[in-house]
């Protein structure tokens, strides 16, 4: 069995089409097919079902892509630490962050790391939780920071750094600024501007309006890869939606105003966020360090 024929695997099993595979392995689409079909005369089993649509998992194959997935994983780390510990201190990091956190965290973070480490880079992934941590558990990054759940998953390890909220905002001089006793139902009769359904801050005012028996707000315009653009059109139209306490304070959010309602805010803890029993290099830990300095400045 050649290792890159189980790389070649893992990625048509991932994408669930051959073309796509091999655009992101940089091969030939008849080298990668090749080697499946090598992989699959090796085992003596079928591990795909061809369609017209692409490549589909067979049952037996579900369950040899779990264990293959890690073994893929666990090279690339193996490798990657013999590298750290030849070239030292050098490498690099691959870090993902929500919007909120990217400049003055984690930017911030690596400007003072590379005073330390002047070998050290990065590769920097902005989005939102959900895909983050898709990533994170695929291994394509060695740690995230953004909000963490509030029970830490069996294969996830949450490094606190500090404590945020989550605050309803709307546009200065908004109709809903002069109502008098503003309740969260009348919250539920506005439209919204919110991340996709499984970020968690959405799950969270949803939970919130279902516990109070309202309906789940009226999302009218859905961003799934960054909210940077939430302040811009929460300031043009009468859309209400979630930003945190760290992002109003920017220049970003100038214009928005947070509602002065204990129902309208979450509090929730933003962390490093690693896979447990991954390898870190002594680079990444240097920075997960040093991060946790400037989560303090943050806070000073």
């Amino acid at each position: 069995m050649r290792i890159d024929d189980l790389r070649y695997f893992v990625a048509v099993a991932e994408h669930g089409h051959v073309g796509r595979a091999a655009q992101r392995l940089g091969v030939t689409q008849p080298a990668l097919t090749k080697g499946v079909q090598r992989l699959e005369a090796s085992l003596g089993l079928q591990l795909f079902e061809r369609t017209s649509k692409g490549m589909t998992l067979t049952t037996v194959g579900e369950v040899f892509f779990e264990r293959a997935k890690h073994v893929c994983m666990d090279l690339d780390e193996a490798v990657q630490q013999a590298e750290d510990l030849h070239l030292g201190a050098i490498g690099t990091i691959r870090v993902g962050v929500s919007p909120p956190f990217a400049d003055s965290l984690v930017t911030e973070a690596f400007v003072q790391l590379l005073k330390q480490r002047p070998g050290a880079k990065a590769r920097v992934t902005i989005g939102l939780n959900d895909t983050l941590l898709s990533s994170l558990r695929l291994g394509d990054l060695d740690i995230t920071v953004n909000a963490v759940d509030d029970v830490e998953p069996d294969d996830l390890h949450y490094q606190v750094l500090f404590d945020d909220e989550l605050r309803v905002v709307l546009r200065e001089h908004h109709p809903l600024l002069t109502k008098q006793n503003l309740k969260l139902a009348d919250l539920a009769a506005q439209q919204w501007a919110l991340p996709g359904p499984q970020v968690m801050a959405r799950r969270r005012i949803e939970t919130r309006f279902a516990d109070m028996g309202l309906p789940p707000p009226d999302v009218v315009f859905q961003t799934d890869t960054s909210m940077t653009l939430a302040p811009s059109i929460l300031r043009r139209t009468d859309l209400l939606g979630l930003i945190s306490k760290q992002s109003l304070r920017s220049s970003a959010s100038r214009g928005l105003v947070a509602l002065d309602l204990s129902d309208a805010c979450w509090s929730r803890r933003i962390g490093v966020i690693t896979r447990k029993g991954a390898y870190l290099s002594p680079l990444v830990q240097r920075y997960i360090e040093v991060l946790s300095g400037r989560a303090q400045e943050l806070l000073a």
